[in-house]
């Protein structure tokens, strides 16, 4: 491919990512497919000569396509969000094109000193402590780490180091697999499972404290650990954090804020972060809520010399004229890094931090309407506060009948979400994470749950009238619940849906009491509101 053929091509595939970004809610959001099944699609070795470009179009539709799960689309409501933007995107693509491998100064100026100072200007933006800004003349800084579980490792590893150097300056006597032995770092029981994973790397003890029924760590509960465990013998020397309200405790304190930092671009949220001022680094990921492509997470140290005094080592090959300018080699695992700093350059050219802030209100909106959502249903309960754009909801009852309805609603493929537990109960997790979502498809996603919530409700009155039935009765009533079920997951046309259940309601009427037929019938209308996609907020005047 030459510059011509290039060109060429390069516009067929901005077109061809623009359409499939435009388009992206008309794909079924979760893939049909099995594991292995793109081995069978493509030869088990690569081509001896070379194959046509069109083919290898032709091929993305044929073999990748049929397997992506569309994190972009406005039915992916599960994890969390991906941040994505055209801005974005073409900032990639130049820095694909630039190619440099910016690990230091001299390797590529420009790569160094512009994501030095984008990190700057995103802390600016989140009102951060100036400790953590490099400036000209600050003590601390900003580096672009691939991701929050790498930030969280690299405090971690900072943060050993330290304090291994901290004791043998005192007792020089001392080993350093000696001092790692009686070290011990702490989580809330909420933190990601990264944070333990850092542990386990680094060879430390990690412990989990519990937190309130605001699932969140509370300072006395974390205090009194500590007390205990240095009267052990153990050495307490990390505490990573969700959000920065725990006061100094002599230790090491990162605060993971992988999705909700970038939020607090927006006054309305910045008093979630008070208390940064105690941390020692803090980290989130502007590749999941801030419109920067992946990766991009940004983490802030307000020591600098901490993290370089960690991993800096420096073969001769390494070293040049202007050493004292920066090498972020020295701030992260990898010695080769990308201009990752460009999307973010874009990004805030762009947008703005007004385009921003009201990209983030939109999300936290949505949350807020599936949110009432909810809880006009008397069937659902809210599990934990709604406060950015994720919404911990379930069925009022047992953790298997949450998992059956998660399981069909995922089944179904129209919309995606995945659990999570909060105090031993199974919870369904509901994320506002595309660019493109409205408020359309948060009523249609609702319209989804409602629709699954009916049939597996359905299910479990069946075998509960298996009780009070005469074995024909139940098993033609059984029979036409699971033909109607059956259809409805194929979307088969609405009257004759309707048939099949209104069936079984006659039946019900012939075994059971007129307060259970209510019921039913309560339940038939909101199923019908569900095929018809109609607003359920609509139908409750009705009901």
């Amino acid at each position: 491919m030459d510059a011509a053929e290039f060109r060429r091509r390069g516009k067929e595939m901005v077109d061809y990512v623009a359409d499939y970004l435009e388009n992206i809610e008309k794909r079924q959001v979760y893939p049909d497919v099995e594991p292995g099944y793109l081995r069978s699609l493509i030869p088990e070795e690569a081509p001896e000569e070379a194959e046509s470009y069109e083919d290898v179009v032709k091929d993305i539709e044929r073999v990748i396509m049929p397997g992506v799960t569309h994190w972009h689309s406005p039915y992916f409501y599960a994890y969390f969000p991906t941040a994505n933007s055209f801005p974005s995107l073409l900032a990639d693509m130049l820095c694909g094109a630039i190619g440099c491998i910016g690990f230091s100064w001299a390797a590529s100026p420009a790569c160094t000193e512009l994501e030095t100072v984008m990190l700057d200007w995103l802390g600016k933006m989140l009102k951060l402590p100036a400790d953590f800004l490099a400036g000209t003349e600050g003590r601390g800084g900003g580096v672009i780490q691939g991701t929050a579980s790498e930030a969280t490792l690299i405090a971690l590893l900072a943060a050993r180091s330290k304090i291994i150097k901290l004791i043998q300056a005192d007792h020089p006597d001392r080993s350093e697999t000696d001092i790692i032995s009686k070290l011990v770092a702490y989580s809330s029981d909420q933190a990601h499972s990264s944070v333990e994973r850092a542990g386990l790397i680094a060879g430390v003890k990690m412990k989990k404290i519990p937190t309130d029924n605001k699932f969140s760590v509370r300072g006395d509960a974390l205090q009194k650990v500590l007390e205990e465990d240095r009267a052990a013998g153990l050495i307490p020397f990390f505490f990573c954090a969700t959000l920065g309200t725990t006061p100094s405790l002599e230790i090491w304190m990162h605060i993971d804020a992988a999705y909700a930092g970038s939020a607090f671009i927006c006054p309305e949220f910045r008093p979630l972060l008070n208390g940064i001022e105690f941390a020692d680094s803090f980290n989130f990921n502007p590749h999941k809520w801030l419109l920067v492509n992946f990766d991009c997470s940004a983490m802030w140290v307000k020591k600098r010399s901490d993290i370089i005094g960690a991993f800096k080592i420096e073969p001769l090959y390494l070293k040049h004229d202007h050493q004292e300018s920066g090498n972020h080699s020295h701030w992260q695992i990898p010695l080769g890094r990308r201009f990752r700093s460009l999307k973010m350059w874009f990004v805030f050219r762009m947008y703005g931090l007004k385009g921003l802030q009201a990209y983030i209100r939109k999300h936290v909106g949505l949350a807020k309407e599936f949110e009432s959502l909810v809880r006009a249903d008397q069937r659902f309960e809210i599990s934990a506060d709604v406060v950015l754009g994720l919404v911990c909801f379930r069925l009022k009852g047992s953790n298997e009948l949450n998992e059956t309805l998660l399981k069909r609603i995922n089944n179904a493929r129209n919309i995606h979400l995945v659990p999570c537990q909060l105090a031993g109960k199974f919870v369904l997790r509901f994320a506002v994470c595309a660019r493109t979502t409205e408020s359309r498809h948060i009523q249609e996603a609702w319209c989804h749950i409602i629709k699954w919530v009916i049939c597996t409700m359905s299910a479990i009155h069946t075998v509960l009238l298996s009780f009070y039935c005469c074995d024909s009765f139940y098993y033609l009533l059984s029979q036409c619940q699971y033909v109607s079920v059956c259809m409805l997951s194929q979307r088969c046309p609405l009257r004759v849906q309707s048939v099949c259940v209104f069936v079984s309601l006659i039946i019900h009427v012939l075994c059971c009491e007129w307060c259970f037929f209510f019921f039913l019938s309560k339940n038939v209308l909101l199923y019908t509101c569900a095929l018809e996609n109609v607003s359920v907020l609509k139908m409750k005047y009705v009901l």
